[in-house]
């Protein structure tokens, strides 16, 4: 039998995630013997121990590219070893706060953000672009071999280079990465014909939010600023797909105060996305989105009437988010039929369901869905993970004609999730001005 010794450290990391996977699958069978928050509490931290082990393969790879060598980092005129020590040192702090950022959900998280966690995330996003271009550096050295006649450098030289090149891009990315996302919101107004739409409802304003992450990285000062600028635009209605929070309420509670201040004539609704399910705290996040007067949709749709006073109205739907079928959470989970149970194929339906891939499943039971609104995505946050974001959602950003007279709009998010970087994407308050279509 072959024995964990002798299989390749690569080997063995797999073998734990996979193990730990494993783990994830089988702890979601004993919810007859624990209760739901100890399990989804389990599933937490099973989940850190699963990205942390698929990222210690990626740490590998950094370290064998980074300190291979005392002299490859070394351009300085000064003491090799000391020089080479004091770089291995950068390098193992940066992994280890790397690593460190995800476990900052389970203890830093407060009104506004830890130090240590934005320092954390912010290596963390450093990571992705470093492990990237290593990457791509990599892929350019093998396929330089296979042309005939060209000269490659010597070795150490072209080791030094490409290790200067991809610091240099992890740089740039990261200081325009951590510009972008210290920006306020765009604002996007786009114009939106609704099927069925009642002509008194002609350009209502609705403002759609999204994915504003309240947790770590995302604290009151930046939600201060959101509720500023949808106030300012003075709306019929907000509506809040999901993500809104990382963590408890007892953690978020002054944090989440500014919502408070939210104005709309007919309304501010809520529904659930994958990371309010990761809370835990799902039934105390409805209770205290009530008490800041937002309507959570639990599968469920309220009828928006005419402020022009007459007896016009159109469906308003909200879909719990499909995840929280993968979590067994009781009680939840995407109902479509249930959610609108009382909204007829002759009524214009606005629904809100958190993914991309919740809209495809919605049209595809119900393609008389006027309007779908999604998040999720984020845009892609960062490159290079929008290229996963991109090719993982039916819907990606952006308004999507998805029927003969249906239309799905995503937003890229409001602030952002964990990673305090925008590259690639904008942060988006997205001013909804319907038409009757």
């Amino acid at each position: 039998m072959l024995s964990l010794g002798r299989l390749s450290w690569e080997v063995r990391v797999s073998l734990a995630a996979a193990a730990v996977l494993c783990s994830m699958v089988i702890s979601r069978s004993l919810r007859d013997y624990f209760d739901q928050p100890t399990l989804v509490k389990l599933f937490r931290v099973q989940f850190l121990l699963f990205v942390n082990c698929l990222m210690s393969i990626g740490s590998r790879y950094i370290w064998k590219r980074t300190v291979s060598n005392p002299q490859t980092f070394c351009p300085l005129p000064c003491n090799a070893s000391k020089c080479f020590t004091a770089w291995k040192i950068t390098v193992s702090l940066f992994l280890f706060l790397a690593h460190s950022s995800f476990f900052t959900l389970l203890a830093l998280v407060s009104e506004e953000p830890h130090i240590f966690s934005l320092v954390s995330y912010t290596c963390l996003g450093m990571y992705i672009f470093l492990i990237f271009s290593l990457l791509v550096l990599g892929l350019l050295e093998q396929a330089q071999k296979l042309v005939p006649f060209s000269r490659a450098a010597p070795s150490h030289n072209r080791h030094v280079l490409k290790l200067l090149l991809a610091l240099l891009f992890t740089v740039t990315c990261t200081v325009l990465g951590l510009h972008n996302a210290s920006q306020p919101p765009l604002i996007k107004q786009v114009e939106i014909p609704v099927h069925k739409l009642p002509q008194s409802f002609h350009n209502l304003r609705m403002v759609l939010l999204a994915d504003i992450h309240l947790g770590p990285t995302v604290g009151r000062t930046k939600l201060e600023m959101v509720v500023k600028m949808v106030n300012e635009l003075n709306p019929d209605i907000i509506v809040i797909v999901g993500d809104l929070t990382d963590s408890q309420v007892v953690n978020l509670r002054k944090a989440t105060e500014p919502l408070r201040q939210l104005m709309p004539k007919l309304g501010t609704y809520f529904v659930t996305g994958n990371h309010d399910y990761y809370s835990v705290d799902v039934t105390n996040w409805f209770k205290h989105l009530q008490m800041l007067k937002i309507r959570p949709l639990h599968n469920e749709h309220v009828k928006i009437y005419s402020p022009s006073g007459n007896k016009d109205w159109f469906c308003l739907a909200g879909v719990d988010d499909i995840e929280a079928e993968m979590l067994r959470y009781p009680g939840h989970g995407m109902d479509l039929k249930k959610a609108l149970d009382g909204c007829s194929t002759k009524d214009a339906v606005v629904l809100l369901a958190h993914q991309p891939r919740a809209a495809k499943r919605a049209l595809q039971s119900r393609p008389d869905i006027s309007l779908i609104l999604s998040g999720h995505t984020h845009g892609g946050q960062i490159f290079p993970l929008a290229i996963a974001a991109y090719f993982l959602n039916p819907y990606f950003e952006g308004l999507y004609k998805a029927g003969e007279n249906s239309l799905v709009y995503v937003t890229p998010g409001t602030i952002y999730y964990g990673i305090p970087m925008r590259l690639g994407s904008r942060a988006e308050i997205t001013e909804i001005i319907l038409k009757t279509g």
